[in-house]
């Protein structure tokens, strides 16, 4: 999205939407499967993760302390969701 500069650009902008769709078409694929609130979770949870490593990788955008705290506390919610229908 950063990269389409508003939909000012057209390659990126029209890749925005390709992720976007695909992404809800893959978690409409595993709401067949697994609960909705643990899809979620993890969709959500995953995008938070790429988002912050391309951010850091791609952007030179600062990785903190906090971030990584706060990206494992995002994956510890994922993982408590998993084990919270055992």
């Amino acid at each position: 999205m950063k990269l389409a500069k508003g939909f000012s650009q057209t390659i990126p902008s029209i890749l925005v939407f390709i992720f976007y769709g695909t992404s809800l078409i893959f978690l409409t694929l595993a709401l067949r499967r697994i609960h909705m609130s643990l899809a979620y979770a993890i969709w959500a949870g995953i995008g938070t993760a790429l988002i912050a490593l391309i951010s850091y990788l791609y952007f030179n955008e600062p990785m903190s302390t906090i971030k990584l705290i706060s990206l494992a506390l995002i994956a510890l919610g994922v993982i408590g969701l998993s084990y919270g229908d055992a």
